[in-house]
């Protein structure tokens, strides 16, 4: 197979795919291979599977990984995170990802325990950011590695030229492609492109998508991620906030009008963070 690198570097492409989760129990499993089944039918270039807080999940996240990577005929990449990990633990779920025929990998330097805004500490025998894990990943074997973007900058420090720069030393450091956290104004991601370039950065860059299905929910992740939820989109959703059809309509019609709007502009593709259901993704990408 192409690796997702050399996909995105063809000619007038656009590159379609799809985000899940390690499940945590048996019911979460079933979940995950249905929205998996019904996924697959859409053709995508590839899968991701996360990699949870602290390593939290990392046996659960490699066995996901590899039973796409078994079970599938698509492109699977694991994600990599450094935290509260020693260069050993990392070059560990490498040679596991590596057993399980995975050859793609999203480098992340990871949230602290205490979430994205609290301080950074490093393991002491691990390593400082996303760029060393670059370095370590490229060194262990022929992965291709891609790193995460910030269309509306890393919360911990909230500086886009400072972000801009990070991922200029990525790029130097390996890394083939770039995925966004999530946003929702086409605008951030151009912006963010914009900088980059602007910076000597070629990395091709994958807008992350998040259909809103439920207000709370991506309230959560929006403060997670340092997101700003446009007012305009808050004031339609707490009108209807108690009618979860209707907030499910709008999220999606949000959600249609952003990639219609990112694909217009250029984007290279596009990359859906599922939350392990396949509706309302399937549905979005009807209507593109």
């Amino acid at each position: 197979m192409p690796t997702i690198a050399q996909l995105l570097a063809e000619p007038d492409r656009k590159t379609m795919s799809f985000e899940f989760f390690p499940p945590k129990d048996a019911a979460a499993l079933a979940q995950l291979e249905q929205a998996i089944k019904e996924l697959e039918g859409l053709g995508p270039d590839f899968i991701s599977v996360t990699y949870g807080a602290s390593g939290s999940t990392r046996e659960r996240t490699i066995a996901a990984t590899a039973f796409i990577q078994e079970q599938t005929s698509v492109q699977t990449m694991g994600h990599l995170t450094c935290v509260s990990q020693s260069v050993a633990e990392i070059e560990g779920a490498l040679q596991a990802y590596r057993q399980a025929g995975v050859r793609h990998i999203l480098a992340l330097r990871g949230d602290p325990p205490g979430g994205p805004t609290a301080p950074w500490v490093r393991h002491p025998d691990g390593l400082d950011n996303a760029t060393e894990l670059v370095r370590l990943v490229k060194a262990a074997g022929d992965f291709c590695v891609g790193v995460a973007a910030f269309p509306d900058a890393h919360p911990e420090h909230h500086d886009f030229e400072l972000d801009a720069r990070i991922l200029a030393d990525k790029q130097a450091a390996g890394a083939e492609f770039a995925v966004t956290q999530l946003f929702f104004g086409a605008h951030k991601y151009f912006e963010l492109v914009a900088r980059l370039r602007a910076h000597g950065c070629t990395l091709p860059v994958i807008p992350g998508i998040m259909p809103i299905t439920n207000v709370s929910q991506i309230e959560r992740f929006a403060d997670l991620s340092g997101a700003a939820l446009p007012a305009d989109l808050v004031s339609r959703l707490q009108a209807v906030q108690d009618d979860r059809a209707a907030v499910r309509a709008i999220g999606i019609e949000t959600a249609v009008t952003l990639c219609r709007e990112l694909l217009a502009g250029g984007a290279p593709g596009l990359h859906f963070f599922t939350q392990n259901r396949s509706a309302a993704t399937a549905e979005i990408m009807t209507a593109l």
